[in-house]
């Protein structure tokens, strides 16, 4: 009966920030419906696989602040999403999924905080004590919902350590369920370089390390580059609770900013190279014999697309939004996303804006906090 259609006709609204706001203008009844935190939850769940790109996190010299990507009226303005902290520099983004927002407190040595971007909601979180020594180098993380569920999340930290004085090394995992409150157990693989340690500074010195750039999430995968000066890709599989190493071609320019892993047009893995400004797509296919290999998909001219003039300056990509498959790319003339399949693209940002931006964190969500009573803004407290 019309009881029980009205709010499958609601659920199916367009995913916009804007759009339960408008009907719950409508009358008293349909405010009554799209407020109720079981609609909401609904809702969320119902466009989980195609939520609009709000924008993204950026780490600034004055601490993290949102970029809007929208036009009004879907645009949330700036401070709707900013932290609120007394330190500068006091905190490092990691990764942003499914609302929420992983983030290290440098202030509090190897300590995560997660943020809830609907509830408000902040969780801290300890690493594990075998990431925190001196022979871990460089703690990443990431962190995801299981499809369905909004209330509870998982935390993945990664890391690569020194097993000896000959340099042998291992890559670390650990997942930490909010479900049980506790980490599970450390996991780990063996990775090498192809070059001797001598023959590379940053090896000698560091040995393989993962790229600060955020994890892709790609099926029960997350994915990491490592820079190593061999160009590989480090695997998470969370069902498997499994580390794998697998290679990219050797030429591969592999160094922070001009290499990232993405999700291909039709869903399997791939990345993205940059070089000068030449962007390449290169994707991982497999073979009726289940054998892995590279191939170059696409290249885009950046300097033609985006009437950029060579001689002025350089480009980097700063990161890449998983289910919108857009590459955030920082130019000298601002910040652009472009859709890797359309080739549209949008500017987010001038340049004197985003001069000190390394990575963007883009956050994909249905944002719902304007109608249901919700939180829609980090307080991070100078004593939290």
């Amino acid at each position: 009966d019309d009881e029980n259609l009205l709010p499958e006709i609601l659920l199916r609204l367009p995913p916009q920030p804007s759009s339960l706001p408008r009907a719950s203008l409508v009358c008293k009844r349909w405010r009554g419906l799209v407020s109720d935190p079981g609609f909401l939850r609904r809702f969320r769940i119902h466009h989980r696989r195609s939520p609009p790109l709000l924008g993204c996190f950026v780490e600034e010299p004055h601490g993290i602040s949102f970029l809007p990507a929208l036009e009004a009226p879907n645009r949330l303005p700036a401070c709707r999403l900013s932290f609120q902290s007394g330190y500068n520099n006091r905190f490092k983004l990691l990764n942003c999924r499914h609302g929420l927002v992983l983030i290290a407190d440098k202030t509090r040595h190897h300590q995560f905080l997660v943020w809830d971007t609907i509830t408000g909601d902040q969780y801290h979180l300890a690493v594990p004590a075998l990431f925190d020594t001196e022979e871990v180098v460089l703690v990443n993380g990431a962190m995801l919902r299981a499809a369905g569920d909004t209330h509870h999340f998982q935390v993945v930290c990664v890391a690569t350590r020194r097993l000896d004085l000959h340099r042998r090394q291992a890559a670390l995992a650990c997942v930490y369920s909010s479900e049980t409150g506790a980490w599970g157990n450390l996991i780990s693989t063996p990775i090498q370089s192809d070059l001797d340690s001598q023959s590379s500074l940053h090896l000698y010195l560091f040995g393989i390390t993962i790229m600060e750039a955020p994890a892709m999430l790609l099926g029960d995968s997350l994915y990491w580059t490592l820079t190593d000066d061999s160009s590989s890709i480090l695997e998470f599989d969370l069902l498997r609770q499994s580390l794998a190493v697998m290679r990219m071609p050797k030429d591969v320019y592999k160094y922070e900013g001009h290499i990232t892993v993405i999700r291909a047009d039709s869903g399997g893995l791939g990345f993205l190279m940059l070089t000068d400004f030449t962007l390449q797509l290169w994707k991982r296919k497999i073979d009726c014999d289940g054998v892995a290999s590279w191939g170059l998909e696409k290249t885009v001219e950046l300097d033609k697309l985006l009437s950029l003039n060579p001689e002025k300056g350089s480009i980097m990509i700063l990161g890449f939004a998983e289910e919108n498959k857009m590459v955030f790319l920082g130019t000298f003339i601002g910040l652009f996303a472009l859709q890797l399949h359309s080739l549209q693209f949008k500017k987010l940002s001038e340049r004197t804006e985003t001069k000190s931006i390394s990575h963007c964190h883009p956050i994909e969500s249905v944002y719902t906090a304007d109608v249901g009573g919700e939180h829609g803004r980090a307080e991070l407290l100078n004593n939290a």
